[in-house]
């Protein structure tokens, strides 16, 4: 079966790798799909966002095989019509991820009639966000190992 993981991973956290490693464990075929709203400006563009997970799934010790990124820039449902995908998985930090999260899952399985599955994010990252992240990095603190090491040197290289 193939799934999706949608967001906008702008940029993307250990806490996107550690869901997308395991749905990868999980599912036969993961698509990481890079949504964005092309009338926002991010702190990358989504072509960056798309080389910085394809870098930091490659520098992981048992980088799974079975894992792809893609882009979008329209309703979440299309894509998944498009590309006969029938389920999402997305990580939740916290109740108010799933508070957020539900929904949008009730929304897009009335559209489609796709599934959302839950994966629980591990302990050591459930408070790590990419807002956060950037945070902290524009004001020149420490974020290794809450981003992967390619995302540290261009969230470096973007605030120096």
């Amino acid at each position: 079966m193939k799934v999706v993981c949608p967001g906008s991973f702008d940029p993307v956290t250990m806490g996107h790798l550690d869901i997308f490693t395991r749905a990868a464990a999980t599912w036969d075929e993961v698509v990481v799909l890079v949504t964005y709203n092309p009338n926002k400006n991010g702190l990358f563009s989504a072509e960056e966002r798309v080389r910085l997970i394809e870098e930091s799934l490659a520098a992981l010790d048992n980088s799974p095989s079975n894992v792809t990124v893609d882009t979008w820039d329209r309703l979440l449902v299309d894509y998944l019509v498009d590309n006969n995908v029938n389920a999402l998985v997305k990580g939740l930090r916290s109740s108010l991820d799933y508070e957020y999260e539900l929904p949008m899952a009730q929304m897009n399985h009335r559209l489609s009639g796709v599934d959302t599955y839950f994966l629980l994010t591990s302990p050591q990252y459930g408070y790590v966000s990419s807002t956060l992240c950037k945070e902290v990095a524009k004001y020149g603190g420490d974020v290794q190992g809450l981003l992967p090491e390619p995302v540290v040197k261009a969230v470096e290289a973007k605030f120096a």
